[in-house]
């Protein structure tokens, strides 16, 4: 796994990152990380989240601001433990899930569906008919909602919409940005999971990687809570991406109709 992450600091900032591998229990993680500013390194603060994602924050004055980051990854993610107040947090209305807008459609498109796994496996599969994937359709502003209207997006809108449409349903639902290898085009991938008998499962309407072989990078309500690059204070131009993800071993096959978690 790697990624590098470029930019053009205009004025004085705090960049924050969140670009590496979530520190996960199960998991063997061998890493390194650096952020330079015209080539001399900047000191990094890490902050852990609730999900063993990491803030990786910078002050960074006027230049070319550049983080790279490498990673190999080994074993597999213990379950996560149920939070009861996080389980609660991922049933309400967010920035870019608009809950409150999504009951009566939610009630009606899927009235005849039972149960709490049937019911997470037939959003999936709704959002994967309704939507297609389409660089460029979508604004950075657009949540759930304009792309139910749309019919189109990328992964962050095909995760926002599921993530509606599972909570209007009354099923947790939060979003996860992960590597993800074999994703075409490659990038660092969106994802919803959904909480049902107790366990997150993720996924994946866009089918552009297999979900067992993901990687978890951080976890929030929507896109707003797992940016890979945000700035308080002072300006900056966003450059460029580029993230790879492989794996040393044969990618499995993925079956849209199963719950897998991101292992």
């Amino acid at each position: 796994m790697s990624a590098r992450v470029a930019c053009t600091v205009l004025a004085p900032t705090v960049l924050e990152y969140q670009a590496t591998v979530a520190r996960v229990p199960g998991l063997q993680v061998q890493e390194s990380l650096a952020v330079t500013l015209d080539g001399a390194p900047l000191p990094v603060h890490e902050v852990v989240g609730p999900h063993g994602g990491r803030i990786h924050r910078v002050d960074a004055g006027a230049g070319a601001v550049l983080l790279e980051y490498h990673a190999q990854v080994a074993g597999f993610a213990a379950p996560e433990p149920v939070d009861e107040y996080l389980r609660s947090l991922y049933l309400r209305p967010s920035r870019y899930c608009e809950v409150d807008r999504f009951y009566g459609y939610a009630a009606k498109q899927f009235a005849g569906v039972t149960g709490d796994a049937q019911r997470a496996v037939a959003v999936r599969e709704f959002v994967a008919n309704r939507l297609d994937y389409l660089p460029g359709a979508s604004r950075s502003v657009d949540g759930a909602s304009d792309t139910l209207l749309a019919s189109a997006g990328v992964c962050r809108d095909y995760a926002h919409l599921t993530i509606a449409l599972l909570r209007a349903l009354k099923l947790p639902a939060r979003m996860s940005a992960v590597f993800a290898p074999g994703c075409d085009p490659m990038d660092f991938h969106a994802v919803a999971e959904v909480m049902v008998d107790g366990r997150w499962w993720v996924l994946d309407a866009t089918g552009l990687a297999p979900r067992a072989a993901m990687v978890r990078i951080a976890t929030g309500r929507d896109a707003a809570d797992i940016a890979f690059l945000d700035n308080h204070g002072g300006s900056i131009r966003f450059d460029r991406l580029t993230v790879t993800a492989e794996s040393a071993a044969p990618l499995p096959a993925d079956d849209p109709y199963a719950l897998i978690p991101i292992a």
